[in-house]
């Protein structure tokens, strides 16, 4: 029997993929957690699907779970908040996984930055302001980051920058990111994007940490930050891209 790792998404029911959904309606036991999910995603589950929410739960629990349904000759979702790729603790799961020769596999899911770049009517790489698309988190009392990825030095780039699990940090990292990009530049915050709490705060590095303080934001969050996020801006710089100009040879 299977693990199916499933990207679950930012949250909306109807943003689950095709495959994702045909794989909820199978399974005979479903992991989620139910900080982030809520009951209209597990609608798409079958009935009688044993529905266990792990947001109480240690990793080795969790695994625990996995593994006893498949001794039992059961199929098991283990839903990610998100896209599997980022920041799902994939890795430590199918290490532990594979060391009970427990068989897995990944369905990718809508990443929450790409739903609240939706939710801005956003594309974070604008032709002649900015092509990279920085996607990152800090430390607080957290897994320790590598001393090459500080924040500092990611904000070098100048590039779209996407703060993963650090709203409650807003303030400092606001103050810290100016020395890069300037107390002007422009700073969003999305909290449950695509769902119907959503959440969008439009300001700069100057104003966005009162912004979020004001609206009492703890969680469910992403902050982004770059040029790219004022739309208007972005527009006037003028520059089209490459693939669409009518001046480059086509076959």
């Amino acid at each position: 029997m299977t693990v199916h790792f499933v990207g679950a998404g930012p949250g909306a029911a109807d943003l689950l993929t095709l495959r994702a959904v045909d794989l909820l309606r199978a399974a005979p036991v479903v992991l989620y957690a139910g900080t982030y999910l809520d009951d209209a995603v597990l609608a798409h589950c079958r009935d009688g699907a044993a529905l266990i929410d792990t947001q109480g739960l240690d990793l080795d629990a969790i695994i625990g779970h996995l593994v006893d349904a498949h001794r039992r000759g059961l199929d098991a979702v283990r839903m990610c908040s998100g896209d599997p790729s980022v920041y799902s603790a994939l890795t430590e799961q199918t290490r532990r996984l594979d060391a009970a020769g427990v068989p897995w596999d990944v369905t990718p899911g809508v990443p929450a930055y790409a739903a609240a770049a939706a939710a801005l009517g956003a594309e974070l790489t604008v032709p002649g302001e900015v092509q990279t698309v920085v996607l990152t988190r800090t430390r607080a009392r957290s897994t320790p980051m590598p001393e090459t990825e500080s924040l500092q030095r990611v904000a070098g780039l100048r590039a779209s920058l996407v703060l993963h699990l650090a709203i409650t940090r807003v303030r400092e990292l606001a103050a810290e990111l100016t020395a890069e990009y300037g107390a002007d530049c422009p700073a969003v915050v999305v909290a449950h994007a695509s769902r119907p709490g959503q959440v969008v705060l439009r300001g700069t590095l100057a104003t966005i940490a009162g912004m979020v303080e004001a609206e009492g934001l703890r969680r469910t969050a992403v902050i982004m930050v770059g040029r790219a996020m004022d739309r208007g801006a972005a527009a006037a710089c003028g520059l089209d891209s490459h693939l669409y100009d009518p001046r480059r040879a086509r076959g």
